[in-house]
């Protein structure tokens, strides 16, 4: 660690290791099952309770999950908070709905085919019991409400068939012989005698008996905020005052109003006048949890820029730079490529930044600006191997990371469908490896005593037959798999479980 007051200012947690299960999987494939490329889950995200999670695909479409052990023990939140919690609960979602978000597009200005892929997916504030959420392709931001609707039915009737037919003629028919012609050359029908008397006291006494049937949700999407950005969407992020987001690509960072879809506000733009001046560009960004001012956005040179929007309207000067210093003497051709940050995420209470790059995840504290507060090393095993993943594309593979909701706790994947969770706590040495698979036990390995100072450990340490580490494999002592690859996952925001994304599947632990 650095800095002289971090031990007290830092994330305070249990220093056991937490024993991970495995919950549930939605989607495995069976053996030797071909996954198709639309299937594969690009998006994960909880909402704000943890009752709710949405995944987004590369065929563009969103699918919601709603947990449901709560509501089978018809309890309330506080009423699970007062139980033992000596008893693990197990967390049990099921399949909710899922929608059409976005569809292919071609560009034809720009000759330019547009994915319906979805990038991100961002819950929005519920009312009145729906459901809101953002989702955004490379060039298209949609805001979605999801609602359950209550199908009607008519089940019973008070009408007389027979005489409801017998007045329809009557109807059609000429004039009754009991009509009265008048001086004018009008006619005055016998109404008190008329036959069609029968239909209007059949209407008069109706009675309708109405019920309600399944209930049906629908997904129905109230607002399309398109044509803003000129490069792809890498990020969205919601506003803590409920009524703005922002959107990033590779060059500006935009701001939007809910309410407005045709017009939003350029706040961030790392354009340069000559395209071949430029050095970096913007690889993620995310609205401070509670200040409403403040926005972080990382590079592509591993830097985080801290933004207040009150200072200008454009915010081309950041109010804080978070950045490592490179060690003399270790610069080569791969150094700016595995320093570029692919993800980084606020803590609940937004003292502390979480940062991947393709070799490491890093806690930043935003009062210390000197360095990362912590450091875990993730891929450091494979330095000796960035020339073939260089020459596979797989080093320019974007994780994700993520904070548990205590702020104790940080977790992110790697390749073989390997995730990690490390403890950031002072003193803490947990570094747990697991599988996305149905039985992570065979793979869960607890990475031995490491120093508090540097809160750096190996990627997995394994000790085979002949007692030495193999660190290009993985827990079984298999190579690692660099096709398989958890890029997404997702840590609830008041609970110890985790979703993570393996192809096409979505799989649940909890601790």
């Amino acid at each position: 660690m650095k800095g002289g007051d971090e031990a007290m200012a830092a994330p305070v947690a249990s220093s056991q290791p937490l024993e991970w299960k495995f919950s549930q999987v939605f989607g495995e494939r069976t053996a030797g099952e071909e996954v198709q490329e639309v299937d594969i889950i690009s998006a994960i995200e909880f909402d704000k309770t943890g009752d709710h999670l949405a995944t987004g695909d590369r065929g563009g479409r969103v699918v919601l999950f709603e947990r449901t052990d709560r509501k089978d023990n018809g309890g309330s939140r506080k009423d699970l908070e007062k139980m033992d919690h000596s008893v693990s609960r197990h967390p049990e979602f099921r399949y909710k709905t899922e929608f059409q978000s976005h569809e292919p597009e071609f560009d034809y200005l720009k000759s330019l085919e547009i994915e319906e892929k979805i990038n991100k997916i961002r819950w929005c504030q519920t009312a009145n019991g729906a459901l809101f959420l953002l989702s955004t392709n490379d060039k298209t931001i949609k805001f979605w409400k999801v609602q359950e609707k209550k199908i009607k039915k008519i089940s019973s009737m008070n009408v007389n068939a027979s005489k409801a037919v017998g007045s329809e003629c009557i109807a059609s028919s000429s004039i009754s012989r009991n009509s009265t012609h008048l001086l004018n050359g009008g006619s005055c029908d016998g109404v008190y005698n008329h036959p069609s008397n029968d239909l209007l006291g059949a209407i008069s006494s109706l009675r309708l008996q109405v019920t309600s049937h399944e209930s049906s949700l629908l997904a129905r999407c109230r607002r399309v905020y398109a044509h803003a950005h000129d490069y792809h969407i890498n990020s969205i992020s919601n506003n803590s005052d409920g009524e703005t987001f922002i959107s990033a690509d590779d060059l500006r960072i935009n701001l939007w109003n809910l309410e407005i879809c045709n017009q939003s506000f350029n706040i961030v733009d790392v354009k340069p006048t000559n395209m071949e001046d430029l050095t970096e560009v913007i690889t993620s960004a995310e609205f401070h949890p509670t200040h409403c001012n403040t926005l972080a956005y990382s590079s592509s040179k591993g830097s985080i820029r801290l933004v207040d929007l009150r200072q200008s309207a454009l915010c081309d000067s950041h109010a804080k730079l978070f950045e490592e210093p490179e060690t003399p003497g270790s610069r080569s051709f791969f150094t700016e490529i595995i320093a570029s940050i692919s993800d980084i995420k606020f803590g609940t209470d937004g003292r502390y930044i979480l940062s991947r790059d393709y070799m490491t995840l890093k806690l930043w504290d935003i009062n210390m600006d000197s360095g990362p507060f912590a450091s875990f090393q993730v891929h450091e095993h494979l330095r000796p191997k960035l020339c073939d993943l260089y020459e596979n594309d797989s080093i320019f593979d974007k994780f994700e990371c993520c904070l548990s909701g205590d702020g104790s706790r940080v977790t992110t994947g790697s390749y073989s469908n390997l995730f990690r969770v490390f403890g950031c706590s002072p003193g803490s040495n947990e570094a747990t490896t697991l599988e996305a698979s149905k039985n992570p036990t065979r793979r869960q390995v607890q990475t031995p005593s490491r120093p508090s100072r540097s809160l750096s450990s190996s990627f997995t340490r394994v000790v085979r037959r002949g007692g030495s580490e193999s660190p290009g494999a993985d827990a079984n002592g298999n190579p690692f798999d660099f096709t398989t690859k958890l890029l997404h996952l997702a840590w609830h925001p008041a609970e110890n479980s985790i979703a993570c994304a393996a192809a096409n599947s979505l799989y649940m632990y909890y601790a």
